[in-house]
């Protein structure tokens, strides 16, 4: 009987001598591999930036035969666990057979009147992902991310928005031996390595499809030839009283991904947050720019709809792709315990869904992962990078 290989593993520790716990976090992770590890990635919460640059330094120098990647946070996920705004590291550890793996740092230049994001790696057609890390207080990531395409193509982005208890300036990037106090870093996947994305937004729509009439920027003026604000009002007239909490305590809006479908429902969207009203010319500002013509709906969001979009999500993944054996989880900061009551949450649906698996990851400023075939920035999103065997 040919005995099972594990090719992911994860780590936890949760202490304030951050050197101590990111040895921990990284030595449970190398232990729980069958074999040596090709790429690992950690993830360290600490007061101190300098001393989470001494833990950061001291997880690169633990797996010398290895690429290595990671970046200080407020959160830190593994071992099934989350542990939010507390001295903590965790670490995934992968043995990925076959596959190439091209580390990266990026930094922006300035070029006369605009801004050039330099350091990508060179494109393959066999490449499978980038998985991308940044400072959001010193990288456009929004920017970056929104136009990827046209670099990139269709490579799928997968990420998170680092940050540090101390806000800006305690961000730290950890690159193969490197340390960066500013800008993105990340690894490239590309050859024989399978792996998918799962992107759970977590919203529920509220009131009718609607199309955009008249819009300026961010503003959405008219929809469906009424202004912008009264159709709004309407809807949240209408509403049970419970949803109308959930209207006041953040209302979102969906942009509907594809134009041409009958009906628009739950996770045909991609979820932009409604930043306020302006009554003098009844719009309302959301955080994006659409397009006359772009369909629309309304969208709450609550632990009860965020849960079951993401356990309906990897439900769903594990029926198409079969097996999975490890996945990267990069949870928004706004979820956790106060989203959920437990910071666990995300972690534990992970292996409810997909099994046993090597899991790890932090909880983000704010969540790259792709929607309807582009890349996009995300808030109060789970995106997750699943790594099914070779054979799915």
């Amino acid at each position: 009987m040919a005995l099972m290989t594990t090719r992911f593993a994860d780590g936890l520790a949760v202490g304030t001598d951050l050197v101590a716990a990111v040895e921990s976090a990284v030595g449970q992770a190398l232990a729980g591999l069958s074999g040596s590890p090709d790429l690992v990635c950690f993830f360290i919460c600490g007061e101190d930036p300098d001393d989470v640059t001494r833990a950061g330094q001291r997880a690169m120098s633990m797996v010398p035969g290895a690429h290595v990647i990671g970046c200080s946070a407020t959160g830190v996920i593994g071992d099934t666990r989350g542990v939010e705004l507390a001295p903590a590291a965790s670490a995934w550890a992968a043995t990925l057979d076959g596959a190439r793996i091209t580390p990266f740092a990026l930094e922006t230049l300035r070029a006369e009147d605009r801004f050039v994001v330099v350091g990508l790696p060179e494109r393959s057609p066999d490449d499978k992902v980038a998985v991308l890390l940044a400072d959001p207080y010193s990288f456009p990531t929004d920017a970056f991310v929104e136009r990827s395409g046209e670099v990139l193509g269709d490579l799928p982005l997968i990420g998170g928005l680092a940050n540090g208890l101390q806000g800006r300036g305690s961000v730290r990037l950890f690159a193969d031996g490197e340390v960066y106090a500013e800008g993105a870093i990340g690894v490239m996947l590309s050859g024989r390595i399978s792996v998918s994305t799962v992107v759970s937004q977590g919203c529920r729509p509220i009131g009718p499809t609607m199309v955009v009439t008249r819009a300026e920027d961010n503003l959405l003026l008219e929809l469906a030839g009424q202004p912008a604000l009264a159709r709004l009002e309407d809807i949240v007239s209408d509403l049970e009283e419970d949803d109308r909490e959930l209207v006041a305590s953040g209302l979102q809006i969906g942009l509907a991904m594809n134009e041409y479908a009958e009906r628009h429902e739950r996770g045909d969207f991609l979820i932009r947050g409604v930043l306020g009203i302006d009554p003098e010319r009844e719009a309302v500002a959301i955080g994006d720019v659409v397009d006359i013509g772009r369909t629309v709906r309304f969208q709450v969001r609550d632990a009860e709809t965020a849960a079951e979009d993401l356990y309906e999500l990897l439900d769903a993944h594990r029926e198409e792709f079969g097996r999975v054996d490890g996945a990267l989880l990069f949870a928004c900061n706004g979820r956790g315990s106060a989203m959920f009551g437990t910071s666990d949450h995300d972690a534990q649906a992970v292996r409810d869904t997909l099994g046993p698996v090597g899991v790890a990851g932090f909880f983000a400023a704010g969540e790259v992962g792709p929607v309807g075939g582009h890349n996009h920035v995300h808030g109060f999103t789970a995106s997750i990078l699943v790594f099914s065997s070779a054979s799915a």
